[in-house]
Parts: C-alpha cells; sequence; structure tokens
C-alpha cells in the first residue's frame, strides 16, 4: 500500500469530476502477456495490437529497483506541501498539474507531473519540478527513461519485422531522433470515498494516446481500464514489475488501421492511492504522419491524410480528452456517381 507522508487536498470542483459504476474485472489471462525474450514475441505484439491496440510486457529487462526507485521518488514529490507543488505548475503542457487534465475542461481525481523526456529540448517548467525535488528525483527520472526507451525501441523493431517493415529501425528512429517529442507523466490518483450507490470517481477520462507508443508501469493499485472491440469496459489487474503498452494515434495512422489506438482510463480506488508513470514516444514535430508505403502501397487505399506530429499534436491539445481526434485527418470516400436514366 502506498502511504504518502501527508495529505493530499483535491478539493476544488470536486463535483465537477465524472463517476461510474464499476466494471468486473477480467481474469489476467485475459490481457495479451508478451515475453519479450520468446522467440515468438513479434507475433505475439502485432497480433495484440491487431486485437486490443494494448498488451502487457514481461521479461522486459528494466531494473526492478530503477522502477522503485522512481516511484518512490514521485510519492515524495506528491507530499509536498501544496504550495511547494504549485511552484511547478500550472502545466503548459509540462509541469505539475492538480485536477485539470488539459486547457479544455476536462478534470480528474488526479495530480500529475509532466516531463519533457528529451534532454535535448529545454523545458521550464520540467526544470521547475527538479527544483523543488532533491537531485535524486532527476536521476531517478533521467535512469528510468534510458531504459523505459530501450523497452520501446525493441517493441517498435519486432513490430517492424514482423510487418516486413524496412529498414528495421523505421518506426524507432522516430523516438531515437535527437528531436523527437516524447515525455514522462508521473500520475497520483488518491484514494477516493466511495460515492453513493458504488459509484466511483474517475481519476482520468476516457481517451486514446496520440503519440506512436505508450509504455506504462504502476504500483499494484487497480483502476485502469481498456475498451475492447464490442465497446465494453474491462479492467486490468495491476502488476508492478511489467510493463502495459499502448498502441497510440500515430501508430494506428501509420498501419492505416490495422493496429488500433486503445480507448482507455483510470478510475480512482476507494481503499489506496494510485501511482503510475507513463513514457509516450512521439516523433519529431516536423515528422510526416502518414500510412506507411510498404503497408499501403496506393494512396488510394489510405484511410487518413498525411499531417505532421505538429499539426496533429497542435489539433489534440484544443480538442476535449474523449474527442475521436483522428476523425479530422480521415480521408474522405470517393462519391460514385450513377447515371440515372
Amino acid at each position: 500500500m502506498v502511504v504518502l507522508p501527508q495529505p493530499v487536498t483535491l478539493d476544488n470542483h470536486i463535483s465537477l469530476i465524472p463517476t461510474y459504476k464499476p466494471v468486473p474485472v477480467l481474469t489476467s489471462h485475459s490481457i495479451p502477456v508478451v515475453n519479450l525474450t520468446d522467440p515468438e514475441a513479434k507475433t505475439r505484439i502485432v497480433k495484440a495490437c491487431e486485437e486490443f491496440g494494448f498488451f502487457k510486457v514481461v521479461n522486459h529487462g528494466v531494473r526492478p529497483e530503477l522502477m522503485t526507485r522512481l516511484e518512490q521518488e514521485a510519492i515524495g514529490f506528491f507530499g509536498l506541501p501544496q504550495s511547494l507543488k504549485n511552484r511547478a505548475g500550472p502545466p503548459e503542457p509540462y509541469g505539475y498539474g492538480n485536477k485539470r487534465i488539459g486547457p479544455n475542461g476536462d478534470v480528474g481525481w488526479i495530480e500529475y507531473i509532466l516531463l519533457n523526456a528529451n534532454p535535448q529540448l529545454s523545458s521550464p517548467k520540467t526544470s521547475a519540478v527538479f527544483r523543488q525535488t532533491p537531485q535524486i528525483f532527476r536521476e531517478a527520472v533521467e535512469e528510468y527513461m534510458k531504459e523505459i526507451k530501450e523497452v520501446s525501441y525493441k517493441v517498435l523493431e519486432m513490430v517492424a519485422e514482423e510487418l516486413g517493415i524496412e529498414p528495421r529501425d523505421t518506426l524507432s528512429k522516430m523516438l531515437r531522433d535527437e528531436k523527437s517529442d516524447s515525455c514522462l507523466r508521473l500520475n497520483h490518483y488518491p484514494a477516493a470515498e466511495e460515492e453513493a450507490e458504488k459509484m466511483v470517481k474517475v481519476g482520468f477520462g476516457e481517451h486514446t494516446d496520440p503519440q506512436i507508443i505508450s509504455v506504462l508501469r504502476s504500483n499494484n493499485t487497480a483502476g485502469l481500464q481498456i475498451c475492447v472491440k464490442d465497446g465494453s469496459w474491462v479492467a486490468v489487474p495491476p502488476d508492478h514489475s511489467s510493463f502495459f503498452i499502448n498502441v497510440g494515434d500515430a501508430l494506428q495512422v501509420m498501419t492505416n488501421g490495422r493496429f488500433k489506438s486503445v480507448k482507455h482510463r483510470v478510475l480512482a480506488d476507494t481503499r489506496r492511492s494510485r501511482i503510475s508513470m507513463i513514457y509516450f514516444g512521439g516523433p519529431p514535430l516536423s515528422e510526416k504522419i502518414a500510412p506507411l508505403p510498404c503497408l499501403v502501397p496506393e494512396q488510394d487505399d489510405w484511410l487518413y491524410k498525411e499531417f505532421t506530429w505538429s499539426q496533429y499534436k497542435s489539433s489534440a491539445y484544443k480538442s476535449k480528452l474523449g474527442d475521436y481526434r483522428l476523425g479530422l485527418f480521415e480521408k474522405q470516400p470517393l462519391l460514385t456517381h450513377k447515371t440515372i436514366v
């Protein structure tokens, strides 16, 4: 159980936070699990991306002590007096945020830190977070990001191999690029009192991730849910030793819809707090995003228009959390004109 050094105040606009009825928890075998050391891993990854847009990764190679260390440092930050945390906010988009998610009215039972994951690109608010924390916090972030990036590269290169994308680093090089627009998010969902009629507060409302890939790790508190093909929501059993991979909007476009960007949300637990850390792997702002020619040779078969990551990021930032952002970039079907006799 996560215990914070002192109570966290999240009283502003409590009445605005939406609630949901809890859903049945699936057994662990219902979520695809990929062992990265398995010779069949790349096949399992592609299948999971097609069917769920989401899967769990084990034997990932990230040292457990790095995950634990960053979690403890995050707990330390979120346990600071509110006045000190506020010095690192409001997020623009980097920095400390409390309850408000984005600039368009979305709220949740959450406080968070959003950090720039690219040391080549400076961010005043990322620096502000580090000023409110000891040096060990920055070291924990940097060491964790170094290893989690390797996981994302490996996964994307396995995807490329299985799909026959050449060269093998077509996808991963966008994240390796020195101008990669990637970030690390640390979320804290305080324990919330149960609402009337057993409703629970929403920590983070339903959405998809706009980037190429997201790599999530959390403590052993439940709350994460994904939306499956039939539209129902299913709970993801937590596992602090593993990672969960999300297909992002950009990867859905590059595979021309073969992979699905998974819609997901987090509900606040009524008994204990949840800490999660997510690496969002994004391309450089100038990168052109479109269906890959090796997968879709004819442009007439493209389901999406070409756009730059900067254009899509700007569009996503202006939208509500639950909006279908890709709709603005879908190609309209050609109309067939019939001659009426």
